[in-house]
């Protein structure tokens, strides 16, 4: 009987899911070199607060580290976008690359910003929301088409020029591409989202 309930155990075992592992956690101090201890001080003075998130698996290339956050510093927080569409830029990214980190930080700062619930709740649908504001729409149309055909078409990219002007539009794209790289880096590290917090986004099927 003990032999047989050691089979099923290990046949379970077997038949479940890996769970995924940070492959990149935080480092001890002690292990840091100077490079490191240095981009780790830069950060604190710049953000004000410890490391979290993308910026542990970061930390191994700390001159990456460093000149991400540096980017980062732009365009989260004084680019020419209000805090409400450039949240809802940062969520479109994140539900992209099914990336739960940096949705369980940006959703709540999204709505926090004025971006409705029910807009956010589409996002996470893979859904194009109904009911956006005109600057929304033609926001969302620019990061859509985007992720979509890697492009985009003449009249969306009027309508976006003629909403943010150009440099709304490059701070647009800004924000594409570096969540995208805190994306990719989160995903390749299997970074967890905060302890006690569930991940809200499940993959699209392929």
């Amino acid at each position: 009987m003990r032999r047989h309930a050691a089979v099923v155990v290990f046949s379970l075992a077997l038949a479940a899911p890996a769970v995924a592992q940070d492959r990149m956690p935080p480092l001890a101090p002690e292990r840091l070199t100077d490079a490191q201890r240095r981009a780790v001080s830069e950060f604190e003075a710049a953000r004000k607060t410890g490391l979290s998130g993308p910026f542990w698996p970061l930390l191994r290339s700390p001159e990456v580290m460093s000149r991400a956050r540096a980017m980062g510093d732009y365009l989260r927080f004084t680019s020419v976008l209000p805090p409400r569409l450039s949240e809802f830029a940062i969520i479109i990214t994140a539900r992209q690359w099914t990336q739960n980190y940096e949705w369980d930080v940006h959703a709540p700062l999204a709505l926090q910003g004025g971006l409705k619930a029910s807009v956010i709740a589409a996002i996470a649908d893979g859904r194009r929301p109904d009911g956006m504001a005109d600057d929304e729409d033609a926001l969302y149309s620019v990061c859509d088409e985007l992720h979509r055909t890697q492009s985009v078409s003449d009249d969306t990219y009027a309508r976006a020029v003629k909403t943010f002007g150009e440099q709304g539009v490059i701070d647009i794209l800004g924000i594409q591409g570096y969540y995208t790289l805190l994306a990719m880096v989160l995903n390749t590290a299997r970074t967890p989202v905060p302890p006690g917090h569930t991940p809200a986004l499940h993959a699209f099927p392929r």
